[in-house]
């Protein structure tokens, strides 16, 4: 395996050689002249550097008739990925590269983003159906998330008083239950669409516990201050309620808020260190 590591780390090495392996990442299945056209680069040197990546089983060569063609091989690459991530940080990369991926997303739309992330010790199904059962959600959150969650339906964050008031309304964009929830955000009596905002619900087992992220993104200035109160108060209740059967002695939404800064922000739990530090 070492030996195999050496060859793969200094095949990586190289920038063109990583060039190379993203132009097969977009377009399997190259001819040598098709991968030197866009790199600027002399059939002879190409032929080097693909020589190295395929003694690191990096890539692959066909010949069909009189040509070679190249295909990728991530195999070597999933291999180093279990060794050195997958056993150790990758529930603490996933989060990270969720977070950085959605600041790069974020500064090009110039529309801020929220991202929390709290650790539950439930299971995905009882995490799935607080968020979606009427009922629960009424319990720790002072209203009803009302749908038949089929993709396209309406969905509606109800008063509890019986009216049918929706104090949120939007539709359902995708339902993978019992892992991830997307939908639409509209607040109550909004017209515009620039108060339309996207919600994602994802929710990942670990054992006994579930890690649960929401991303509250295409946000305007006004539903943002409002979320980033909002969500650590709501899901810190259905985190009481999940693991205690009842949720906070008293209302964390009436608690005084610091400002928050309009920016991305990445909000977690105090115990989810502790939780990622048990795991190592």
């Amino acid at each position: 395996m070492d030996g195999d590591s050496d060859l793969v780390f200094k095949a990586l090495a190289d920038k063109t050689r990583r060039a190379l392996l993203d132009s097969l990442r977009e377009r399997n299945g190259q001819t040598l002249g098709e991968l030197c056209e866009p790199l600027a680069m002399t059939r002879q040197s190409a032929t080097q550097h693909l020589e190295i990546l395929e003694a690191a089983n990096l890539i692959a060569v066909i010949r069909r008739g009189r040509e070679k063609l190249h295909y990728l091989n991530p195999v070597p690459l999933w291999d180093i990925h279990e060794r050195w991530i997958e056993r150790f940080e990758r529930p603490r990369l996933q989060a990270l590269q969720a977070i950085k991926r959605q600041a790069e997303e974020d500064t090009m739309t110039g529309r801020p983003a929220f991202v929390y992330v709290t650790y539950i010790e439930s299971t995905a199904d009882r995490v799935w159906e607080a968020l979606t059962e009427p009922d629960i959600s009424a319990a720790y959150w002072g209203h009803s998330t009302v749908s038949d969650w089929n993709v396209g339906s309406p969905w509606a964050l109800q008063h509890t008083d019986g009216s049918g008031i929706a104090h949120v309304s939007g539709t359902v964009i995708e339902n993978r239950s019992p892992n991830r929830l997307v939908m639409t955000w509209r607040p109550g009596g909004a017209t515009s669409p620039d108060k339309i905002s996207r919600v994602t619900f994802e929710i990942e087992p670990y054992r006994e516990i579930v890690r649960l992220t929401v991303i509250h993104e295409e946000l305007d200035e006004e539903t943002f201050a409002g979320i980033s109160r909002g969500w650590p108060a709501v899901l810190a209740n259905l985190k009481s309620l999940l693991e205690t059967g009842h949720v906070l002695s008293s209302s964390p939404w009436e608690m005084p808020q610091r400002q928050t800064p309009l920016s991305v922000v990445a909000a977690a739990d105090a115990d989810a260190d502790r939780t990622n530090g048990d795991e190592h």
